[in-house]
C-alpha cells in the first residue's frame, strides 16, 4: 500500500459526482466561503482516492494500484445518536482502497482478509462475517442499475463460500454504492459489534469513469474496492475496553509498568531501573508521590497497569525488583531477567 494524504474540506461537486452530496447531504457538516463556494467537511474518503487514481493513465501492468490513509471523516450526527467513543462526530478511520481489474477482485479480497483474521487474532475476538447486500425493493437507495449488484453480490458470496467462513447474507446493509463483506465481533458481554469491512464498488469507477488501459491497448474499466481494518478507531477502542473490561493485554496497555520505590533513598535505584526498561522499549513510569506503597500500588492497580516493580532496600542490595502482576502474585528477579521475561510479552502473538 501506498500512504497518501488528502485534504479534509472540499467543494461539493466531489461529492456530487461521487453520489454522497443526494444521499447524506443531510449528514454533511457544510461550510460557506466568503466567496459563495459550498464546501463540505468530508464524510468519506474514497472520492479522494479516485482523484489520486485518476491522476494520470495506469497500465495493467500496475494493476492493483493501492491506498491507505488512517484519517478522520465527519458526520453531521444528531445529539440523540452520540454515544460515548461508540458514535462519534470525526471519526478516525484505517481507511484503504484498491483499485484492480474485475480478475483481480478475490485475489485482492483474500489478501485483505487475512490481514483482518491476523490482526482480530491478537484480540481474541471471534468473528462473524455478514454479506451485506442491497435492497432490491427500494433501488432508489442504491447507486447502479441491478444488474451491477446482482454480479457484485455473487463475487462476494463466491468468496466466503471459498474461505469456508460462517456467514448469513443480510439484504438492505449495503453501502449505497456496492454490497459489503463486514466482520461481526463478539465480545465479553455476548454483544455483536461490526468492525473490519471490505467493499465491492463497481458504481464509483462508472461516476469517475475510472480505467487501465490493458493488452490490446484499450480502456477497461476497473473496480474499487474498499477497506478497513479497525473501521472507526475511536468505537474499536470502545470495544476493547469493554471486552476487556479495562485489562489491556500488555503489549498495548499505555503504560505498561509503573516503578514504585518504598522511600526517597531509594529514587535513584528507582530511575536505573526505569531507563533499563526504557531502553528496551517498554512504556513505563515512576510513582515518586508521598503516598505509601500500599496506595501507589492500589493506584497502579485501579488504572488497570500490568505490572508494578517494587523497590526497597533488599531490591538495592541484590539489583533486582519485586514485580506484581494485575492478580496480585508477585516474584523478585533480577532486573536482566525481568526485562527478558517482559519482552515475551511484549508481543500480540502471546495474548497476554
Amino acid at each position: 500500500y501506498v500512504k497518501v494524504e488528502i485534504p479534509h474540506v472540499t467543494k461539493k461537486d466531489l461529492y456530487e459526482t461521487s453520489g454522497h452530496w443526494e444521499k447524506f447531504k443531510n449528514d454533511l457538516f457544510k461550510i460557506k466561503s466568503r466567496e459563495g463556494d459550498l464546501f463540505a467537511l468530508k464524510p468519506m474518503n474514497c472520492p479522494h482516492h479516485t482523484q489520486i487514481f485518476a491522476r494520470r493513465p495506469h497500465s495493467w501492468r500496475e494493476m492493483p494500484q493501492r491506498y491507505a490513509n488512517t484519517t478522520m471523516v465527519y458526520r453531521d450526527e444528531q445529539s440523540g445518536e452520540l454515544l460515548g467513543l461508540s458514535r462519534v462526530r470525526s471519526i478516525t478511520q484505517d481507511d484503504a482502497h484498491v483499485f484492480c481489474r474485475k480478475s483481480q477482485i478475490e485475489q485482492e479480497f483474500e489478501i485483505i482478509w487475512d490481514i483482518v483474521d491476523e490482526f482480530y487474532s491478537a484480540f481474541n475476538l471471534p468473528l462473524r462475517v455478514r454479506l451485506s447486500f442491497h435492497d432490491p425493493e427500494h433501488p432508489e437507495n442504491y447507486l447502479g442499475d441491478e444488474r451491477i449488484w446482482q454480479k457484485a453480490e455473487e463475487s462476494l458470496k463466491k468468496i466466503a463460500e471459498k474461505r469456508g467462513a460462517d456467514y448469513f447474507i443480510a439484504p438492505g446493509e449495503a453501502a449505497f454504492y456496492g454490497p459489503k463483506l463486514d466482520f461481526i465481533a463478539v465480545d465479553s458481554l455476548n454483544r455483536e459489534w461490526q468492525v473490519a469491512t471490505i467493499q465491492l464498488d463497481m458504481n464509483m469507477p462508472e461516476r469517475f469513469n475510472l480505467y487501465c488501459i490493458n493488452e490490446k491497448g484499450e480502456k477497461e474499466r476497473i473496480v474499487m474496492i474498499h477497506a478497513a481494518i479497525m473501521g472507526s478507531i475511536e468505537r474499536f477502542t470502545s470495544l476493547l475496553l469493554e471486552h476487556t473490561a479495562g485489562n489491556l493485554p500488555f503489549w498495548l496497555s499505555p503504560v505498561q509498568i509503573v516503578i514504585v520505590p518504598v522511600a526517597d533513598k531509594h529514587l535513584q535505584y528507582a530511575w536505573e531501573v526505569l531507563k533499563a526498561l526504557e531502553s528496551e522499549g517498554f512504556r513505563v513510569e515512576l510513582d515518586d508521590k508521598k503516598d505509601t506503597v500500599s496506595k501507589k500500588v492500589k493506584r497502579a492497580q485501579e488504572q488497570k497497569i500490568p505490572y508494578v516493580a517494587v523497590v526497597g532496600d533488599k531490591e538495592v542490595e541484590k539489583g533486582t525488583v519485586n514485580i506484581r502482576d494485575r492478580e496480585g502474585k508477585q516474584k523478585e528477579r533480577k532486573v536482566e531477567e525481568m526485562i527478558k521475561e517482559l519482552l515475551n510479552y511484549n508481543n500480540p502473538q502471546t495474548k497476554s
